[in-house]
């Protein structure tokens, strides 16, 4: 398509349903843990810890075979209680640096904050983490980036700001956000860029696109990091692409609108527990 706004033209495709049942595929018989990828979230600091549990949750219900969660020790009793199916390290830990090197799949930022411990986290794991690993950075270390004027060379991240966040790290004020002035700053980082809003649009090195579903029943803290354990999940398992990010943010969205047909708010709780059973109506081309 082609969307006209005020005296700009953008390209922008819209990420269709069916592209659900091309990317979520049946499992293979002959399978283990490891077949269905290493994802590790880093986040959660004492205040903010419910949002390292919400991504690593999504996470694993999505399917990904192995899931880490780096977080604040003082998490650990509500992160076992909550996702027993998840394996916790001290994000203060010496060991988390070879921990990264494990994965195939890094998602920093949830609920990490923006303080001097955090910024080490941050400033070490985008030392550490490999070209063959992909990398999702989110939230405070979006926050992180944009303050101290990091730089990211790493071709094969994901970028999951709000707008807010999108203002702090390219410099557009949240009124000024168009597809087009986003796209072009998208330009200028590696990776693919999602920009969340009402139709949450992605730019990628090759193409722009929009999500054409969705409802404000979803604004409620924790969806955002809820997208970020999906995203990890989905690339753990079927790989990096265009389609395997929209994917999961069309997900995300979808069950959401299943939800509120009969819920005034959907929790992030809510989409989580759907996502086995939206998986596995997509593998078998039902959704």
């Amino acid at each position: 398509m082609v969307r006209y706004n005020a005296d700009e033209v953008i390209a922008v495709k819209k990420i269709s349903a069916s592209l659900i049942n091309r990317v979520i595929q049946p499992r293979p018989q002959e399978s283990h843990k490891g077949t269905f990828g290493r994802v590790l979230v880093i986040g959660g600091n004492a205040q903010f810890g419910g949002a390292a549990i919400m991504a690593a949750s999504a996470a694993v219900y999505c399917g990904a075979g192995l899931v880490s969660v780096a977080t604040a020790p003082v998490n650990r009793s509500a992160l076992h209680a909550r996702l027993p199916e998840a394996m916790i390290i001290p994000y203060d830990d010496p060991q988390l640096m070879a921990l990264i090197r494990t994965v195939d799949v890094v998602a920093i930022g949830p609920g990490l904050g923006t303080d001097e411990l955090a910024a080490s986290i941050l400033s070490h794991t985008l030392k550490t983490v490999k070209d063959s690993q992909a990398l999702i950075i989110d939230g405070s270390a979006i926050t992180l980036i944009a303050e101290h004027q990091l730089t990211v060379s790493h071709a094969r991240t994901v970028w999951t700001p709000h707008q807010m966040e999108w203002q702090r790290l390219s410099g557009i004020a949240v009124r000024d956000q168009t597809p087009l002035a986003n796209q072009t700053a998208a330009t200028k980082l590696p990776g693919t860029v999602i920009v969340k809003s009402h139709r949450t649009e992605l730019f990628t090195p090759t193409a722009s696109y929009e999500n054409p579903v969705g409802t404000p029943a979803m604004a409620t803290g924790g969806m955002g990091d809820t997208l970020v354990g999906m995203l990890a999940g989905f690339i753990a398992q079927f790989g990096l692409s265009d389609d395997v990010v929209s994917a999961a943010v069309y997900a995300h969205s979808a069950i959401a609108e299943e939800l509120a047909k009969t819920n005034y708010v959907v929790l992030p709780s809510m989409l989580i527990q759907q996502l086995p059973n939206y998986m596995q109506r997509a593998a078998a081309a039902q959704v």
